[in-house]
């Protein structure tokens, strides 16, 4: 990955300033459990902190794995995941399981796609989905851009590279593309879904493939075809953009 980004609020109450705008992040301790701790989990063993239990338990295993980062990163050792951790792990280098830096690619400059309009020519929508379906069962990697394993807003950044279009590395970045749709009902394949999550705004988003489903990199199963409707999804959907023109 490029770097690690937007990372985790809906609990907590420190404010974190992220992008121009401003979001609470969750505070984690021995005994949370969820999606925030699987992220975290997943977080700290990209930048080299052994854990074996990626479960979304917090344990004593993630509680020394958070107090080794703080250790390392001059941060006041409490092995609770406070605002001033999860700042830290957003810019960790990521690091081999044996902890050797792996060298960051500097970032291309190319123009990316323009904010507030349909991006995806109608004719480039079925290869779209093809290319997204290509990847499935790429595992999920916290910062992950890469077939080697993707996040969410990485994997839509690779699959769109891969039909020439540039789109931001971010899920609240790209959730500007397009133009909001007011129900479910007016996507149409190729256009994107966002959820809030382990944040307040955009922290997770797929490409839709129509009736209802749509392909994504999920934190637990990697690539993966979900529907809208599904029990977890469904409460958490914040919105649809329409970037098929």
């Amino acid at each position: 990955m490029n770097r690690l980004y937007r990372l985790l609020a809906c609990m907590g109450i420190a404010l974190l300033l992220i992008g121009g705008t401003a979001s609470a992040s969750p505070t984690l301790r021995e005994g949370s459990h969820g999606h925030d701790v699987l992220v975290l989990q997943r977080a700290l063993q990209n930048a080299g902190y052994q854990i074996k239990s990626i479960d979304g338990n917090f344990g004593k295993e993630t509680e020394r794995a958070v107090a080794a980062f703080q250790r390392d990163n001059k941060i006041k050792i409490t092995g609770v995941v406070n605002n001033a951790t999860w700042r830290a792990l957003r810019n960790a280098p990521a690091k081999r399981p044996w902890g050797i830096d792996v060298p960051r690619p500097a970032p291309k400059k190319i123009p990316l796609a323009p904010n507030g309009t349909p991006i995806l020519p109608a004719n480039k929508v079925q290869d779209l989905i093809k290319t997204a379906k290509t990847y499935m069962g790429t595992p999920y990697v916290f910062g992950g851009a890469s077939p080697k394993g993707f996040d969410c807003s990485g994997y839509l950044q690779y699959v769109f590279q891969k039909q020439g279009i540039t789109i931001p590395r971010t899920a609240d970045e790209q959730y500007k593309l397009g133009l909001r749709t007011k129900s479910t009902k007016e996507l149409v394949p190729g256009d994107l879904v966002f959820f809030e999550t382990y944040e307040k705004g955009a922290s997770h988003c797929g490409i839709y493939l129509g009736k209802g489903e749509f392909i994504h990199a999920s934190t637990s199963k990697g690539v993966r075809i979900d529907e809208l409707s599904n029990d977890y999804w469904q409460p958490r959907f914040l919105g649809g953009k329409h970037i098929v023109k």
